[in-house]
């Protein structure tokens, strides 16, 4: 029997109970992918994370994320969470910790209190032609549609429109593993924008922070608003603030996280 260490903390939170939960699963090295599956399958959180060492490409760590469906190529959260289990909890001696993904190095470093994140920006697209399943999958119609290649993009005009948002998770759960954003301007919540996201196809049905929906809304709400400091607040039921900088094709994501539980699992 082997014995994996386990942290589950929750990132982008202002308290315990918030923001959007994330498993971190340091390992010496790896176990094979069925075995992680069923890992993040048997936690069922958003992700997990596991990450082994590495020397190369100036990373320290090679870093993979698991839904309790499928195998993922980026989230923010749980790369957060990473470098706060790594930074704050395993006495990593540096301040920065780099890591080797699908989507490139991803770096987690401090920032006073919280911890800031450097994620590829992606700006959505003008989406030409809107599939069935997403306008009954979302029911109430927004402003405009854009995409980029993984992702729908719904913009409302208000706050409250998206905060109303009763999806019909069967209907997007149809849309080939794509996931769905929806934003408005924050000014009700006192922030620049707000956002929910949809991925019930990779095993989620709303996630409650989602980092990577944000490498699209920066560069979106950047351009519309003029400015590349932008306070975002994602209106889940948890509710998560980022504190979000766009700095030419990177996007930064700054936010805190709160340790919940540490443990130990035990697979053949």
């Amino acid at each position: 029997m082997r014995k994996i260490p386990i942290f589950v903390v929750d990132a982008f939170a202002e308290s315990l109970f918030g923001g959007n939960p994330a498993a971190v699963c340091p390992l010496e090295d790896w176990l094979p992918d069925a075995t992680l599956q069923a890992i993040a399958a048997e936690n069922n959180l958003s992700e997990t994370a596991f990450f082994v060492p590495v020397r190369e490409q100036g990373a320290d760590f090679r870093l993979r994320w698991f839904t309790p469906a499928v195998e993922i190529d980026l989230c923010g959260h749980a790369t957060l969470a990473s470098g706060h289990v790594l930074l704050n909890t395993l006495g990593f001696g540096r301040d920065r910790v780099v890591f080797l993904t699908r989507s490139g190095l991803l770096t987690v470093e401090r920032d006073g209190e919280a911890l800031r994140l450097d994620l590829p920006a992606a700006a959505p697209k003008p989406l030409r032609e809107v599939p069935d399943d997403l306008r009954a999958g979302l029911g109430a119609a927004p402003e405009d549609w854009l995409a980029t290649s993984n992702k729908y993009f719904a913009v409302y005009a208000k706050a409250e429109s998206v905060a109303k948002l009763a999806p019909d998770m069967a209907a997007l759960g149809r849309l080939t593993g794509k996931g769905v954003v929806v934003t408005a301007p924050g000014g009700d919540y006192g922030v620049d924008f707000v956002s929910r996201y949809f991925t019930p196809a990779c095993g989620i049905a709303e996630d409650p922070v989602t980092g990577s929906a944000h490498c699209l809304l920066v560069p979106y709400w950047a351009q519309r608003l003029g400015r590349n400091r932008l306070e975002a607040l994602q209106i889940s039921a948890r509710r998560g603030r980022l504190h979000t900088e766009l700095a030419g094709d990177r996007v930064r994501l700054g936010g805190k996280v709160v340790p919940y539980l540490r443990g130990e699992i035990v697979v053949p």
